[in-house]
């Protein structure tokens, strides 16, 4: 963090930009000063059983936190790059305390009320961004697993919307569901040779 020592630090990450389907999910973290975590690292490098408990420590932890989505619908809306940074803004207004300063993963910064900065591969060098990443990643795994169970037969929760060969092969036999992408290329193709 280049600006100095700051007291209340949110950070924020999302995961899901590249799946066809579920929404993109942020989360911002401001990180308890009296706790040690261990686990904070990307979420990617993390076992899902890992990922679970150091998630559930971070929430019950944590200063603050807040989870929020952009739907796949708003994603068809606006690009998935403006629903991350919708996401991401709605996640930092969700806190219940005011950070002093926000730092986010990536290179963009969302339009926010606050003072921060975009970090590349913040993930790997802050702790309040790994600890976002993590808790977006669990609840949005959670969340695929849902949706699994209401669009049987995708295999939402082996490949979390991720357009591998299985969920390839399951778009061209039923078609894509309410929680596709539909401006997403591999589904606007397969619409078009639909009709």
């Amino acid at each position: 963090m280049s600006s100095g020592r700051r007291t209340l630090v949110a950070g924020v990450d999302e995961v899901g930009r590249g799946p066809l389907a579920g929404p993109v999910v942020a989360a911002a973290v401001i990180l308890s000063t009296s706790c040690t975590y261990e686990g904070l690292v990307d979420s990617k490098r993390l076992s899902p059983i890992k990922r679970e408990h150091v998630s559930a420590r971070i929430r019950a932890t944590a200063q603050a936190w807040c989870l929020a989505a952009a739907s796949a619908g708003q994603i068809d809306r606006l690009n998935i790059h403006q629903a991350t940074l919708l996401a991401m803004r709605r996640a930092v207004l969700g806190l219940k305390v005011m950070p002093d300063y926000v730092l986010v993963d990536g290179r963009f910064y969302p339009t926010l009320p606050y003072r921060g900065e975009a970090v590349v591969r913040g993930d790997q060098s802050e702790p309040a961004i790994s600890a976002a990443s993590i808790l977006a990643k669990v609840y949005r795994d959670r969340l695929m697993g849902e949706f699994d169970k209401q669009f049987p037969g995708y295999g939402f929760s082996r490949h979390k919307g991720y357009p591998t060969v299985v969920h390839l092969s399951a778009l061209q036999v039923l078609g894509p569901c309410r929680e596709h992408r539909l401006s997403f290329k591999p589904i606007r193709t397969l619409t078009k040779q639909a009709n």
